[in-house]
């Protein structure tokens, strides 16, 4: 076979060679690796159509024209590629390049027809009126001053988020954090990449203190700034809070800085005293010892929202009962369960057909925690699974509902809120919705005066609390309100900072009941003996790793691990179960590796919703969204859809406007939301999740992968338990039996808060002050 043109080119150069360069239209994008490497189907005036590929290529869109400079090779699989050694984003110079540049939705406002007309009416000219005399859009037919406005609003945009992807090209950062930057600051994203590079720390998620310390530095702004030292010891305090500690041990915080920029203690010991002279940051002894000369440091957020929570918290509990006389007066006569509730509910207005929960249905500790929590004013009801910590809900919620009382159920996830209302057979929602500052009335309210103005709080899942979540809750409820907080400590604690339930179950005087019979192992649960055997820190019988409901897939290579939580995800078990591909949740460790959420995610989605010339699709960073996948937001937003989506609902993109760039969502409880493509951040593609992610939840079937990769920090007991807890049907673990082993045996280190003490405190003192 005769060599190609592009064959030719590969034997004609090598690396020390003079590069080929092209100007180039994006068509579509082909693949995006997690580490930015690209490959791209392009189009030039020289060679018509070919496959470009490259880091290079990061952050380039379909629609967007680049200056390509590289080489010509032969890939094994793929072909003739063209190597992209450098790419820069310009304008078009033809006018083929020019239709498709406004027409792919980069540009807001111009779809392919109105692109087509405009460049009708300018021909080579388009970009220059667009730029220089944008009032000229409206000799177009079809654009009004409200259209021309929105185009040039969108092209000042763009010209600033293409000048933003050179200069952090330059410095070595991602160009795909380009929008992001813009999207933040707007016409001063320039002037601050370039004087401030440290308030992108904060400001945009995905740059951290080394992509904005090598700005800095490269910029030069000295080594040994105040400003780069207070960024650096800023920095390792709010590394400390993602991994859910509110405070850092001033020793080690200082050590953690010095490693990271290489300047002697004095000087960053002098950069955190002006933080705490800025009110940036506080200094208090050490909470777990008091005596030591060892202050710890706390962020000044993280250091209010505890003590403030502290407050509320002592508030509530010093207050008298608000619930009505006749649920007290039934309190006081039956140890809190009244055997005759169920003939009483019918003459409640709020009451329902499942409130008939009879005293004589439950077990001696269960009528214990009924007791408890229609007599503590705050009380946490506490268990493992199958212990009937739901099925305690309920007949507590049925004794305040039917002595005319109101109630009402909350989560802090939409599926366990969901959940909750499935076991109880009454509404529940959000703790989101909760305390949300909504402008009309709540759909879901049990009442009409609002979901707080309830005589009893029920809030599940409370272990998936946060401190600031907490905090408002707490402040939001009337004193006298009773406050039920129902939990599994054994579980994973929250995502965001503190270790809320646990310092609450820490402090004497906060009335609890642990619930220990377990109901669903009498029913032949392996599962639940497996969760309860791993929560006390024992492995499982060999026998119970090969069950019906629990299967242990002992494979030792984490690629082959990958490939069969990805076979028996998208294939195996819903063959065997007869069940639709989205009744199997995979859940992961880690983000990364081969066993990580990010590349088992992508393998799920080629398998399930592959790429299909009539699917609508859009990149966003290293991520594709195509109509028909499986999403979840990461970030609240009350003002979508009609209710609000929050932080772990599950959705599924049913449809992709390009020109308009959107996004719409159907979310699983039926409300629709859409997502401007600068949000896509906000949303995680669900195939494959972490198991913190999955807090709250329960999937009828799961996979998950446990391999040692995922190291020290994550397998640990609390994960392993929080897992296995997650599948209602079947659970199916495939790895290495060390990794199991660790994960059983490794406790995990707990949380550095100080919200017990300050609880204690609170309730000690004479006299609470309140913010």
């Amino acid at each position: 076979m005769e060599p190609t043109e592009q064959e030719t080119l590969t034997t004609q150069l090598t690396p020390t060679e003079q590069l080929i360069q092209f100007e180039c239209a994006v068509e579509h994008l082909i693949h995006v690796r997690p580490d930015e490497y690209t490959v791209a189907r392009v189009v030039s005036e020289e060679v018509g159509e070919f496959t470009a590929a490259g880091a290079a290529l990061a952050g380039v869109q379909p629609g967007s024209v680049v200056q390509l400079s590289g080489r010509w090779v032969r890939h094994h699989r793929y072909g003739d590629q063209f190597v992209a050694a450098s790419c820069e984003c310009v304008l078009p110079s033809h006018v083929r390049g020019i239709r498709m540049y406004l027409g792919s939705g980069l540009i807001r406002g111009i779809g392919p027809k109105l692109a087509a007309a405009i460049v009708e009416q300018f021909g080579e000219e388009t970009l220059k009126v667009i730029d220089a005399d944008p009032n000229r859009l409206l000799e177009v037919h079809g654009i009004g001053a409200g259209r021309r406005d929105k185009i040039a609003a969108s092209w000042i945009g763009q010209k600033v988020v293409r000048d933003l992807m050179v200069v952090l090209q330059g410095f070595g950062i991602s160009p795909l954090l380009a929008t992001k930057v813009y999207i933040e600051f707007g016409a001063e994203s320039l002037a601050v990449v370039r004087t401030d590079p440290y308030r992108l720390i904060e400001k945009v998620r995905g740059i951290g203190f080394a992509a904005a310390d090598k700005i800095a530095l490269a910029s030069g702004i000295p080594a040994e700034s105040p400003q780069r030292l207070r960024a650096a010891l800023l920095d390792r305090l709010e590394a400390a809070r993602g991994e859910g500690h509110c405070y850092v041990l001033r020793a080690r915080l200082l050590l953690a800085a010095r490693r990271l920029v290489g300047q002697e203690h004095d000087l960053l010991a002098s950069a955190l005293e002006t933080l705490v002279a800025a009110r940036a940051v506080v200094i208090e002894p050490d909470p777990r010892e008091p005596d030591s000369d060892e202050p710890v440091v706390f962020s000044r957020t993280l250091h209010s929202t505890e003590r403030s929570l502290a407050s509320f918290l002592a508030r509530l509990l010093a207050a008298d009962s608000d619930l009505p006389p006749a649920v007290r007066k039934r309190a006081e006569a039956s140890g809190g369960a009244d055997p005759h509730a169920a003939n009483l509910h019918a003459a409640d207005p709020h009451a329902d057909s499942h409130a008939d929960q009879r005293a004589d249905d439950l077990h001696a500790d269960q009528r214990a925690a009924v007791a408890m929590a229609l007599t503590s004013t705050v009380s946490v009801l506490t268990g493992g699974p199958g212990c009937g910590k739901s099925h305690t809900v309920k007949a507590i919620a049925a004794a305040v509902r039917s002595g005319g009382g109101r109630v009402t159920l909350a989560a802090p996830t939409g599926k366990a809120a969901r959940r909750l209302a499935e076991l109880t057979g009454m509404r529940a929602m959000t703790v989101h919705r909760l305390v949300a500052d909504l402008p009309e009335a709540d759909p879901d309210a049990l009442f009409d005066d609002g979901p707080m103005m309830a005589d009893l709080i029920v809030v599940d899942e409370a272990s998936m609390l946060d401190v600031f979540l907490a905090r408002r809750l707490v402040k939001l409820t009337v004193p006298g309100t009773h406050l039920l907080l129902v939990g599994d400590v054994d579980q994973l604690p929250s995502v965001g900072p503190g270790a809320v339930l646990r310092d609450i179950l820490a402090v004497p005087g906060v009335a609890r009941t642990e619930l220990t019979h377990v109901f669903r192992q009498e029913t032949g649960s392996t599962i639940t003996a497996n969760a309860h055997q791993i929560r006390r820190g024992r492995m499982p019988e060999d026998r119970d790793l090969h069950s019906h409901d629990f299967w242990f897939v002992d494979c030792d290579d984490p690629a082959e691990v990958a490939a069969q939580v990805v076979e028996l995800a998208c294939a195996k078990i819903p063959a065997k179960q007869g069940v639709p591909a989205a009744d199997v949740q995979v859940l992961a460790p880690t983000r990364r590796g081969y066993c990580g959420t990010v590349a088992l995610g992508r393998a799920i989605q080629e398998r399930l919703n592959p790429a299909a010339e009539d699917k609508a699709e859009y990149w966003s960073g290293t991520s594709v969204f195509r109509v028909g996948d499986r999403v979840m937001p990461i970030r609240n937003n009350p003002d979508k859809g009609s209710a609000g989506v929050f932080n772990g609902t599950v959705a599924v993109i049913r449809g992709i406007d390009p020109q308009g760039r959107l996004v719409t969502l159907h979310t699983d409880d039926g409300d629709i939301a859409v997502y401007d493509f600068d949000e896509l951040d906000q949303l995680l593609h669900s195939y494959a999740i972490s198991i913190h992610r999955s807090q709250g939840s329960e999937y009828p079937y799961v996979v998950a992968p446990l391999v040692t990769e995922a190291g020290a920090l994550m397998l640990h007991r609390n994960l392993l338990y929080t897992m296995v807890t997650r599948a209602k049907k079947t659970i199916v673990v495939v790895g290495q039996r060390r990794a199991l082993e660790i994960a059983v045996h490794n406790a995990g280190r707990a949380r550095d808060t100080a919200l017990a003490l300050r609880l204690e405190t609170a309730l000690e003192a004479s006299e609470t002050s309140f913010r």
